[in-house]
Order: C-alpha cells, then sequence, then structure tokens
C-alpha cells in the first residue's frame, strides 16, 4: 500500500477534467485519467505537456490515442473478456459485486469462474492492474479512519452462539472505530453485520440474527445467503461504514453483504498483509483454524519488529481455544518476552474484556 498524500490525481470524471484544464494546468504529468469518454477532448488535451500522464480504459476519437502516445503519455486501452474493470477507482460495495438475481450471474461468481481459468497474458495483465486499483482505493479509503480487525473461523454458521459473539463483538467495537474483517462467511460476516448496526440499535442486531439464522450457510445455495444478507442490509437503512478484503483465490467463499466497502483482490498474498497492515488500532483474534492461526502469526511478525510507536495489540479471545486445542498463547507470548510488543499481546476469555483491551489502548485509553 502505498501512501502518495493526494500528489497523484486520479480524474474519473469529465467534469473533473474539463476544470482541471479550465484552471489552467499546462502539464498532465503524473494525472491518471481512468474511464473516460475523451472522443471530444483530443485537441485540448494536445495543447498540454502529457509526458508521464497515463490515461486507463478511456475512449479516443480514431488516431487520437496514437497522438497522445506520441506526445509522452501513456495509454492503455480496456482489456477484452474479462469481467471487472481493471482501472476502477473506488471500492466495491455489496450490490456492486451481488449485481444479479442469481449468484451465478453475479460479477462476483463470473469474476472467480474467469480467475480460475485465466492464463492468457492479458489475462495475468488485467488481474494485476485491477489489484493495484484496488489497492489505491483501500489506501484512499482508510486515511483518517482507526480501523480495529477482527478475525476468525469462516466455517461458524448464522444462528450459532459464536456467530452471535462475533456479531456482537463488531457491534461494540464498531461504536468506536472502523471494523475490518477478511470479508467472507463465519466470524468475518459476523462482525461485519454487528459494526453495521448502529450504536442505538441492539434490537435490530438481535432481529437480524434470528433473520439470518433461516439460512445458517452459503451452502449449498450462495444466492439464497447473500439475499437473506442483503434484506438486512436494506431494513437497516443508514447503517455504520465498515471493511471487508476478500479475495477470489478463495472464491468457493463468497463475500459477505454487511461491509460497506470491499476491497476484492485476486492475488491473496498482498490482500492478506494489506488486511493486518490497515488494522493500526488492533486486531482481535476469535476462535479460528489455519487461516486465523496464520494470522495470529503474520501479525505478530509485523509486532515482533515493529518499534514501539507502530506496534498494535493483539487480543485473543478464547483461553481454552489459545492454550489447549490450539497452543498458540504460548509461543505467542514467548516470541513477545523482551520485545516492544510484549505489553501489547492479551489473552482474554470475554468479548467485554476484548473491547475493553483495545479501548484502551487507544490514545488517551478512551
Amino acid at each position: 500500500m502505498k501512501h502518495s498524500h493526494g500528489r497523484v490525481p486520479d480524474i474519473t470524471s469529465l467534469a473533473d477534467l474539463d476544470r482541471r484544464l479550465a484552471d489552467g494546468a499546462s502539464s498532465l504529468a503524473g494525472w491518471r485519467v481512468v474511464g473516460l469518454d475523451l472522443t471530444g477532448r483530443a485537441a485540448e488535451l494536445l495543447e498540454r505537456d502529457l509526458a508521464q500522464s497515463l490515461f486507463l480504459g478511456c475512449e479516443f476519437a480514431e488516431g487520437a490515442d496514437d497522438a497522445v502516445r506520441r506526445a509522452g503519455g501513456i495509454v492503455l486501452h480496456h482489456i477484452p473478456g474479462i469481467p471487472v474493470d481493471p482501472y476502477r477507482a473506488t471500492l466495491y460495495d455489496p450490490h456492486d459485486l451481488y449485481d444479479a438475481p442469481r449468484y451465478e450471474d453475479t460479477l462476483d461468481a463470473r469474476a472467480y469462474a474467469w480467475s480460475r481459468h485465466a492464463t492468457s497474458p492479458d489475462d495475468s495483465l488485467a488481474m494485476a492492474l485491477h489489484d493495484h486499483h484496488v489497492d489505491a482505493a483501500l489506501t484512499a479509503w482508510v486515511a483518517g479512519r482507526e480501523v480495529v480487525g477482527v478475525m476468525g473461523g469462516h466455517a461458524i454458521e448464522r444462528g450459532s452462539r459464536a456467530y452471535a459473539d462475533a456479531a456482537r463483538l463488531g457491534h461494540a467495537l464498531g461504536a468506536r472505530l472502523t471494523v475490518a474483517t477478511g470479508g467472507g462467511p463465519g466470524a468475518m460476516e459476523a462482525a461485519n453485520l454487528g459494526a453495521l448496526v448502529p450504536e442505538d440499535r441492539s434490537d435490530a442486531l438481535e432481529a437480524a440474527l434470528a433473520d439470518l439464522g433461516r439460512v445458517p450457510s452459503f451452502r449449498p445455495d450462495v444466492g439464497a445467503w447473500a439475499r437473506t444478507a442483503l434484506a438486512v442490509v436494506d431494513t437497516t437503512g443508514e447503517g455504520r461504514e465498515s471493511l471487508g478484503i476478500p479475495t477470489w483465490h478463495y472464491g468457493h467463499e463468497p463475500p459477505n453483504p454487511f461491509a460497506s466497502a470491499i476491497a476484492k483482490f485476486f492475488a491473496n498474498a498482498p490482500r492478506e498483509a494489506l488486511l493486518l497492515e490497515v488494522c493500526t488500532a488492533g486486531i482481535v483474534f476469535l476462535p479460528g483454524a489455519a487461516g486465523t492461526v496464520q494470522e495470529v502469526f503474520q501479525d505478530a511478525c509485523e509486532n515482533y519488529y515493529a518499534d514501539e510507536s507502530s506496534v498494535a495489540p493483539m487480543v485473543l479471545v478464547g483461553r481454552r481455544h489459545w492454550t489447549e486445542e490450539l497452543p498458540v498463547w504460548p509461543l505467542l507470548r514467548a516470541l513477545a518476552r523482551g520485545r516492544a510488543m510484549e505489553g501489547c499481546v492479551h489473552l482474554v476469555d470475554s468479548l467485554e474484556e476484548a473491547v475493553e483491551v483495545v479501548a484502551l489502548s487507544r490514545p488517551g485509553g478512551e
């Protein structure tokens, strides 16, 4: 995730382009012009210095794209035959991914099916460009937000106590922070659900949990699972924002519709790193299996080498799970001993304790 501090403008509307040109811009160096119909703008563009400018997925009048290239601009056209926009300038919202009544027809399903058989150089380029632009959109989205992560097992079903606990955790954390998850089902979905429901509407959360329990899993019908969730989103109205960062690498696990912003990637390794990186207010780890254990130690590695000002709290929930079933805690505590992270790793048994630890770790201990 590269932080450009606004120095590289993304031009995503003709109104913005026209305003900048009218304001007297003489050079487009560093500009990224994305997805615009420029068939009527060639003359104005060619009057400016186009060296080091970038035009992504734009339409040009015949021959104008070659003229822009000769003037020093870089032009990358749409890549045919792919379901996603490789130059998208914003994160997804749930309705972008679930854009058809049948799940098989949705953008999410079509992108996963394409990614499993994408073997050409154009396919690889499209996926790399897509993930680069989602990364840039994610950087812009998290700027100025305090983000806390919730990690946990994807197999937890709606209607279970573990699902309800994760939802209540997300609800409590979302009162002061922006909740981020891996964006999938199970504990991730539950935490995004809890974060969605406004702080003063705990009754709405309980009602949502009851409604969702009628479709406990995305198996065998992702469409029914998603429709139930989208109905909850619609009835919640102006819910709180939260973040999901899923991947088509695990496309058999659909993205949950409760995150208001979804950064979905094709490549999993950078997605895992970014998920941990954005959680500057710490991460709460609910009981999970291999994926959650991986996230615990990937986060531990970041904290192990960080200086004191950069360490973020790690809160493991479930003493028996993390000391007996999967004895992660003894190794984590041994790793932390004598390091800046030592006072930032915590083992608790209750959701209330987890929320309190995160709150006390914030500046001012609020």
